[in-house]
């Protein structure tokens, strides 16, 4: 039987090549597979356990893998999560908040392109770090 290591890797590796856009991941927590995944290239992996995680997994941070606790994940409750996750993108959401789209892009690119060498002969600052303003927070938020 195949460790959850090497789940998490071959998944990895099939969003890595291209061969998959996005993909959903189970273990018992959901962290070791999201992190043997995340080994992969490209990929950005999630763990969520609540569908406005999984949704904000897509639409602000752009992840390619959502990982999932099979311990404590109900079925209707993947269920949701999954088409949360599956059915947005980058951008999808809070479109009433200025600078959304952008601020979360700049975060996107800038884990893409992370090199790590770079950053740490720049005193462990994001080179050429870019900001944007975020308009005021949108109702209904819980925070």
């Amino acid at each position: 039987m195949p460790t959850w290591l090497s789940v998490g890797f071959l998944v990895g590796s099939r969003i890595s090549e291209g061969e998959f856009e996005k993909a959903l991941l189970f273990c018992g927590s959901g962290m070791g597979i999201h992190v043997a995944a995340s080994k992969c290239p490209h990929v950005h992996a999630a763990v969520a356990e609540n569908v406005s995680s999984a949704r904000r997994a897509a639409t602000a941070k752009n992840c390619n893998v959502l990982a999932m606790g099979g311990f404590w994940t109900a079925p209707r409750l993947g269920q949701a999560m999954a088409d949360a996750f599956l059915e947005h993108s980058l951008g999808d959401g809070y479109e009433d908040w200025d600078g959304f789209y952008e601020y979360h892009l700049i975060g996107y690119e800038e884990c893409e392109n992370f090199d790590y060498e770079a950053y740490k002969a720049n005193g462990f600052q994001v080179p050429g770090e870019r900001n944007v303003e975020l308009g005021p927070e949108p109702a209904g938020l819980a925070f």
